[in-house]
């Protein structure tokens, strides 16, 4: 049954976040436009992205009026632990301070205000109904796609590869979406230890199948994606 499969999920990366960091104070609210965006469950079933408020100059600062997604990054006394947020500005904030859910960043950071690291996402990840990912089968490995799937409006995504549910990886050499047996040479699938190395080893094809074929323990279960942004001069 397609209600049994796990829900896919697309791991986006955005080539242009780059390395700055700023340090945050985050504070948590009661908001209702927070709250309704809230997501409590892990990150893998997560179907969209919880809102944080920042100021007008921690926006620009980080170069988030591109994508609008912002990771804050917790520094907790055994680990740390980072978190994705779409974005939206407030006039009412200091330079440096952000606002988001207040049972969310309890959760986050076990407090309701604490410092943090914000940074522009490098990448973060959406599961997506079967729906979407039915509107994906038969795309393959260098294709693109409308952004608005996965809440990028304006912007099209190239993908890269991804996986099933146990770990067999696409390729880019096998055409179809089925998997078979291939004799690589590097990765995916596979990755030498010695120069020439070869072998044969079992690989997903380069296409995304139909969600409503598969089986739910080797159904594609992640799908990896790059912001495809135009070349300058070019729309």
């Amino acid at each position: 049954m397609s209600e049994e499969r796990p829900p896919l999920r697309i791991v986006i990366s955005d080539p242009r976040a780059g390395d700055k960091v700023v340090k945050v104070k985050v504070k948590g609210v009661e908001d209702i436009e927070l709250k309704e965006t809230m997501v409590k469950s892990k990150e893998k079933e997560r179907t969209e992205l919880p809102i944080a408020r920042v100021s007008e100059k921690l926006y620009n600062e980080l170069g988030l009026g591109e994508v609008g997604v912002m990771t804050l990054r917790f520094k907790l006394e055994d680990k740390k632990v980072k978190a994705p947020f779409r974005v939206v500005k407030s006039g009412d904030l200091g330079d440096y301070e952000v606002q988001v859910n207040m049972e969310l960043l309890g959760e986050l950071a076990g407090d309701i205000e604490v410092e943090a690291e914000a940074f522009r996402a490098k990448s973060w990840q959406i599961a997506v109904p079967e729906e979407v990912a039915v509107r994906l089968a038969g795309l393959e490995i260098g294709d693109d796609f409308d952004g608005s799937l996965v809440g990028l409006d304006g912007h099209k995504l190239k993908i890269r590869g991804g996986s099933d549910a146990t770990g067999i990886p696409m390729h880019p050499g096998v055409p179809g979406p089925g998997k078979r047996r291939a004799l690589l040479s590097g990765p995916p699938g596979f990755r030498p230890t010695r120069k020439g190395e070869r072998r044969r080893k079992t690989v997903r094809g380069r296409m995304i199948p139909d969600p409503r074929g598969e089986r739910r323990k080797t159904a594609l279960a992640q799908l990896n994606v790059v912001i495809d942004y135009p070349e300058a001069g070019k729309t």
